[in-house]
């Protein structure tokens, strides 16, 4: 009889599974009406009574719901066009659907977007400093020009998420796969990347002095004229890799690379023979057939 509950509470919500508040809602009112249905039974009323009995008990619950629903899409279409700048500092914007928002020129030092969904969203020249995106849907998001230092990324999604020109140091994406991700001329001392796969990222022209790529994958990456002095990428897996100089007399550039331990790292036969070429240590590297 749970099941057969469970089936009447799901067809109720079906028209509105996208709406988080209707989400919450349906969960409560499930629990509430199983704990009705165990009391009718205790009370002697046979199973179909006792179903009837609990439904009839919660009253018109599709206007209910449809009414909740339409206040969320209301009050998700004003925090897609209200935010630009405004004073946001640590505010709490977890679990929030914000397409197309314009977060522009705000103040969102230390806010939490977790789980969030901001497809499609503008946040340059904001400060968001410390702010929390763990979990969140970042695509097609505008990160450039704007201070993220120590900011979390913990699992979000990005997918053509633009980063250029920004202020990275310090921040965290672990457990990511970086998709058509632009860091160019970005600022990433310091930046913490574990767990992750870059695919299709640009990190042309960026500060990645010290940092540590230990055991991740990059496919179809750019390095050109990037700061790669004392990186490592020991254990990576590197496909089609590009460590490019516009200047073919950058020896500074070419000095750095130099410096870049590759010890276990695995890689495609082009990327080796380019690297080879610039006088890199790869006596460590397993060339991928």
């Amino acid at each position: 009889m749970n099941e057969k509950l469970t089936n009447y509470v799901n067809g109720v919500f079906a028209p509105y599974e996208e709406v988080k508040s209707a989400a919450e809602l349906k969960a409560d009112l499930l629990s509430d009406l199983q704990e009705r249905f165990r009391e009718l039974k205790a009370e002697g009323k046979d199973d179909e009574t006792a179903f009837d009995m609990t439904i009839e008990s919660i009253g018109d619950i599709e206007q209910t719901v449809q009414e909740v629903a339409n206040l969320s899409r209301s009050l998700e279409r004003q925090v897609a066009i209200n935010l630009s700048a405004s004073n946001l500092t640590r505010s709490d914007f977890a679990g929030v659907v914000a397409h197309q928002g314009n977060f522009q020129a705000s103040a969102l030092r230390g806010s939490d977007f977790t789980g969030a969904d901001l497809t499609g969203s503008s946040f340059r020249s904001s400060d968001v400093r410390e702010a929390n995106f763990a979990g969140a849907n970042l695509t097609d998001c505008d990160f450039s020009t704007l201070d993220l230092q120590d900011a979390n990324f913990r699992e979000a999604i990005l997918v053509r998420t633009n980063f250029s020109t920004s202020w990275l140091v310090g921040a965290h994406f672990i457990g990511v796969t970086l998709t058509d991700v632009k860091l160019t001329k970005t600022s990433l001392g310091k930046t913490t990347f574990e767990r992750c796969r870059f695919l299709g990222v640009d990190f042309t022209s960026s500060d990645l002095s010290g940092l540590r790529f230990d055991g991740q994958t990059f496919i179809d990456v750019k390095f050109d004229d990037a700061g790669l002095k004392d990186a490592s990428f020991q254990g990576a897996t590197l496909k089609n890799v590009s460590f490019r100089s516009r200047s073919l007399w950058s020896k500074k550039y070419y000095r750095a690379l130099k410096t870049i331990s590759f010890d276990g790292a695995m890689m495609d036969k082009v990327t080796y023979a380019a690297l080879k070429g610039l006088q890199v240590d790869l006596s460590k590297v397993t060339v991928l057939s």
